[in-house]
């Protein structure tokens, strides 16, 4: 199973430095892969309708590709991870296009991981209809992955168009693009459209996500032959509980798994960075999960 860590950037104040150190620090203990939190706005919660999610207008957040054009340079071997890009919010050509960029530039090591999100004010903000989200994402997902393999298009969709035209350079491959979210119409679109999924949190809950998953999966006709499962482990605090939860992610098929050190009070990348190698060094000498980078 690969094993890989959260950037914890809404804990390090937008420290350009944190993503150097961090992003080899994270390359250099073996860890598989770097997973990377989006948006874009933030938003006091002081209003009407209530926002649920957990980020204020105090939290910052890196752009995601800005970020992995810098790591793409920096590093050689991790996989870079959006975990989740809130797709729906953004303009998807140009999407398709930093996307492109980021998998060429750091040779073929991009996954982009897409969700719906929660904030609504965000997507007012950047010019998009929070209530058509899922609708959008749908459609976005086949567009994606048009744009990155024919020489030139067209395409007239609900939210979308594009009239005999192209994006250039395009990716030597098909990007992967993993499907995230904790509702029935996520888990539905990740076993109809994604090449994996991103589960977050409890192990329980993913547990019964995961299922909903395998359902659709096999409903819509594929095979779970290649199909990732990754869980984001919010809820393991101690390098103990992180390697119960990657035992017992394994047993259940989890082919991903991503350390998290946010929430613990760490303040500091060098705090972050002592965490995830006493979570790598406990997990190594433990040896009850096989990991691969």
């Amino acid at each position: 199973m690969k094993v890989g860590a959260v950037y914890p950037q809404t804990e390090l104040k937008g420290d350009p430095q944190a993503v150097h150190d961090i992003g080899l620090a994270i390359e250099k203990m073996g860890y598989s892969h770097l997973l990377v939190f989006d948006h874009v706005v933030g938003a006091s919660h002081d209003r009407e309708p209530k926002l649920w999610g957990p980020y204020t207008e105090r939290d910052p957040f890196h752009d995601p590709f800005v970020m992995f054009g810098y790591l793409a340079g920096l590093t050689k071997r991790i996989e870079l991870v959006t975990g989740v890009l809130i797709l729906p919010q953004r303009q998807t050509v140009l999407v398709a296009q930093q996307a492109a960029d980021v998998d060429l530039l750091s040779h073929e090591r991009l996954r982009l991981g897409v969700g719906t999100g929660w904030n609504y004010v965000e997507y007012d903000a950047l010019g998009q209809d929070f209530h058509t989200r899922g609708a959008r994402l749908d459609e976005q997902i086949g567009f994606l992955r048009r744009l990155w393999s024919e020489d030139v298009m067209s395409f007239e969709g609900r939210f979308d168009r594009i009239d005999k035209g192209n994006i250039l350079p395009r990716p030597k491959r098909a990007v992967p693009i993993w499907v995230g979210g904790f509702t029935e119409p996520a888990f539905r679109r990740g076993g109809r459209m994604g090449d994996g999924y991103i589960f977050a949190g409890d192990i329980d809950h993913a547990t019964e996500g995961l299922a909903r998953v395998r359902h659709h999966v096999k409903d819509s006709g594929r095979s779970e032959d290649g199909f990732g499962k990754e869980l984001i482990m919010l809820r393991a605090k101690t390098p103990q509980e992180v390697a119960d939860t990657l035992k017992r992610w394994h047993d259940l098929g989890g082919t991903h798994a991503t350390v998290n050190s946010m929430g613990k009070g760490l303040t500091t990348a060098e705090a972050h960075i002592d965490f995830l190698a006493e979570v790598r060094h406990h997990l190594d000498t433990a040896q009850t999960t096989p990991m691969v980078v």
